[in-house]
């Protein structure tokens, strides 16, 4: 070190100290600030890029904001329709219920008319046959009783006095 201090010269130390500050403007003129512009573009561009993830993350949850919406829109409207679709057929089968018990109950007031028609013609058919028999037994009866004399005197005033007692 002792050298370097004997040997010391202040012209080269003056054209050395110029050179090295020559060099530095050069660096900073030629190397730096194109080396500093790629540092300050690419980090622009990172930024640009981390602004643009960003915004797809946002739109990205919009996107599953508005997608939930939209499910919920279709599971509600699709709840509406099955809903809708269980009241038209309990309307449905209650209408044909009511269809058949009309239905059923008509069957049945005819079924019962039938029925009566029909009791009302047995009774007058047997109120026929109980005539048409005791016309007959009465005819009988009559031709029996009519053919002799005696007893056609005997029946008219048995008759007469019961016509009598009433």
């Amino acid at each position: 070190m002792e050298k370097l201090i004997n040997d010391f010269s202040f012209g080269l130390f003056f054209w050395q100290t110029t050179l090295f500050i020559l060099l530095l403007l050069l660096l900073k003129k030629f190397a730096w600030q194109p080396i500093l512009d790629a540092l300050n573009s690419r980090e622009e561009g990172i930024q640009n890029a981390l602004d643009e993830a960003d915004k797809a993350r946002q739109e990205m949850v919009d996107l599953k904001s508005s997608n939930d919406k939209i499910l919920k829109e279709a599971r509600a409207e699709r709840d509406g329709l099955l809903k809708d679709a269980r009241m038209i057929k309990e309307k449905m089968i209650t209408e044909a219920k009511d269809e058949a018990k009309e239905q059923s109950n008509k069957i049945i007031e005819q079924a019962k008319q039938t029925i009566e028609n029909e009791k009302l013609a047995a009774i007058t058919e047997l109120k026929n046959q109980v005539a048409e028999l005791s016309i007959g037994i009465a005819e009988n009866i009559m031709k029996d009783e009519l053919s002799n004399k005696d007893k056609q005197v005997a029946m008219i005033e048995k008759m007469l006095d019961e016509a009598r007692l009433k």
